[in-house]
């Protein structure tokens, strides 16, 4: 089991740069350290509410390939934190979470809120109308007290106030649907959403509800319907990320 503050994944060391602009969604132009200007593909096509800094500090991964239209990736943006010294580094890559809560339930850190788990199915078609697709199934081993499976729903989550997670950053109907089918599955099944928080220096995690107040109603609502909430949190660096976690939850942005 690896144990908080460790690394979870190690990688080769990313590129760093200052950020130049992001447009269309999917582009980030970056002005390397070395004075090169390369265009990188951003996984995350959200607003990156607190996130998209012009002329903040950005890392990108380097891995050409004939398959690939764009040889870089934007991966890492560095944003003012609110408890320290220096800035803090925010994972931005919305592919990485899933791998990451993955990784943590294989190394069974996550076993005390799971029990064992014999095997784990990616992107599973389930729901009232079969057209959503859950991020993990699990199945737990039949030796476990509770032997329902569980479905695993993950937000990659980087905006916050001060120490405050938040998600989602922008109205979110995607995410307003999730949240009404985890409720659907339960009690026949666990219901699990994992706010994926991709950086070090929050304390704390909360339904967005200023910017989607349906969202914020839509979490409470499934907190009294049986979901479970289990937030989780990393530390972002130049070669490595770390396992930074469960932090508590409340259920509105405002108490």
């Amino acid at each position: 089991m690896i144990e908080i503050g460790e690394t979870i994944i190690k990688f080769p060391p990313l590129r760093e740069g200052n950020l130049i602009k992001r447009y269309k969604r999917f582009l980030a132009d970056v002005e390397l350290d070395s004075g090169e200007i390369v265009t990188a593909h951003c996984a995350n096509t959200g607003p990156m509410k607190g996130v998209l800094w012009p002329g903040g500090r950005v890392r990108l991964k380097y891995s050409p390939s004939p398959k690939r239209k764009l040889d870089w990736s934007w991966e890492q943006a560095e944003v003012p934190s609110h408890n320290e010294m220096k800035k803090c580094w925010v994972g931005i890559n919305t592919s990485l979470p899933n791998k990451l809560i993955r990784y943590l339930i294989e190394e069974n850190c996550l076993e005390k809120q799971f029990g064992l788990i014999s095997c784990i199915k990616p992107e599973v078609v389930y729901g009232s109308e079969g057209k959503s697709r859950i991020d993990l199934l699990l199945e737990p081993e039949t030796s476990n007290t509770d032997t329902r499976k569980i479905y695993v729903e993950v937000k990659n989550t980087t905006w916050c106030n001060k120490s405050l997670a938040l998600f989602p950053d922008t109205v979110t109907t995607r995410g307003q649907k999730h949240l009404r089918e985890l409720m659907s599955i339960y009690p026949e099944s666990r219901a699990v959403l994992i706010p994926c928080i991709s950086r070090s220096d929050i304390d704390l995690f909360a339904p967005g509800d200023l910017v989607d107040p349906l969202y914020g109603n839509l979490f409470r609502e499934a907190l009294s319907n049986g979901v479970e909430v289990i937030p989780c949190s990393f530390g972002f660096f130049l070669d490595h990320i770390t396992w930074e976690g469960i932090k508590p939850y409340q259920n509105s942005q405002e108490k």
